[in-house]
């Protein structure tokens, strides 16, 4: 019997769970990780991710360190990120660099 192979999404999920608590990652970075350019897929797969806060799409954000969208709001996604200790200034993160998750890569 044939292994299934995963969706991108899927894969997105299974990268995104790598990023810790504390530290969040870019469309772009995750896109890379996946060796994807598919950037606007990650979001996608973000906006549709069916098992939210376990696969934490919450940690996504855009590479100007803003926080983008989030399917719960984005209200929401600032007191996800707060509670876990991720440094805001309105919707903006206050360091993106040292709270940025690159998966190995610069």
């Amino acid at each position: 019997m044939r292994k299934k192979t995963p969706s991108f999404a899927d894969r997105c999920y299974q990268m995104l769970k790598k990023v810790p608590r504390g530290k969040v990652t870019t469309y772009r970075h995750l896109a890379h990780a996946l060796g994807s350019r598919a950037y606007r897929a990650v979001g996608q797969a973000m906006k549709r991710n069916p098992n939210a806060p376990r696969v934490p799409c919450h940690r996504v954000v855009r590479s100007d360190g803003t926080l983008g969208g989030y399917a719960g709001g984005v209200a929401k996604k600032k007191r996800l990120l707060t509670r876990e200790g991720v440094r805001l200034r309105g919707d903006r993160l206050t360091e993106l660099k040292r709270q940025l998750h690159t998966f190995g890569m610069r």
